[in-house]
């Protein structure tokens, strides 16, 4: 696995605007990283040139765009809004293009209120079928999150990505997402990945608990894992000094 950075990381630095885009690509090299995850909030211009110079810096810092990222949901009741974010997926797939990234990372999204986790499913099967046609068109893999919702369990999120039955769809294994047995739901997904996240903790038995990525290594490695581990930083300490002493943990899992 090679070691990548997500920009959610330092968000409140980049929605404050005390953080640009390609300092935060400053950031990520600085602290050892090979990649950088970026993350479709917090694009200041979605115009071409700036694209275009975005990809460049990141190449010139030494980096790859290890993936892109967008908030879709999928699961929203209303059919417009669904299709709204289909939209908004599909044009990133076409950035993710531009910006030289093999992968989108995307949400199913939680029941809407008023309706049950079937209509949720059906609905998000029929939008991600509908996006993985596009990404196949356009080559880039989707990358669909454990992130709550319907993909809170590693059933949950297998059961969406058999029902849509492309090969343009795979799974963003988030090693902080999932409670109870994880080694377990790691495995499970682990086949699949083609993109994963690295947070500092998870839901245990006892409260937050530290993921033990040593044994989360040994899992991806068995299932033939080569990809990106991006760090996503949602822990309450300050991301500036709590990201590096982060980086520098999982590289020596990684190196080890």
């Amino acid at each position: 696995m090679r070691l990548s950075c997500c920009a959610y990381s330092y968000r409140q630095y980049l929605q404050a605007g005390e953080m640009t885009l390609e300092e935060f690509v400053d950031t990520a090299a600085d602290i050892g990283c090979e990649g950088v995850e970026l993350t479709a909030y917090y694009f200041p211009s979605l115009d071409r040139p700036y694209l275009n110079a975005l990809k460049r810096y990141v190449h010139r810092r030494g980096l790859s765009v290890s993936g892109t990222a967008v908030g879709s949901n999928f699961a929203q009741a209303d059919a417009g809004k669904r299709r709204e974010h289909v939209r908004m997926t599909k044009e990133w797939i076409e950035r993710s293009v531009i910006l030289g990234a093999a992968t989108l990372r995307v949400f199913a999204g939680p029941v809407a209120e008023g309706s049950d986790e079937q209509e949720a499913f059906s609905w998000v099967v029929e939008c991600l079928r509908d996006c993985a046609q596009k990404a196949e068109e356009e080559g880039v893999l989707l990358a669909l999150e454990n992130h709550g919702g319907i993909t809170a369990t590693a059933d949950q999120t297998l059961a969406i990505h058999r029902a849509v039955g492309s090969d343009w769809l795979g799974i963003n294994l988030d090693f902080g997402n999932y409670s109870g047995d994880v080694l377990a739901q790691f495995a499970a997904c682990a086949p699949l990945a083609v993109a994963s996240h690295a947070k500092v903790t998870f839901n245990g038995e006892s409260g937050r608990e530290r993921v033990d990525y040593r044994r989360a290594r040994e899992v991806m490695d068995a299932n033939g894992y080569r990809g990106w581990l991006a760090i996503e930083y949602e822990e309450p300490e300050e991301p500036r000094d709590a990201v590096p002493a982060f980086a520098a943990e999982l590289a020596a899992v990684l190196n080890s």
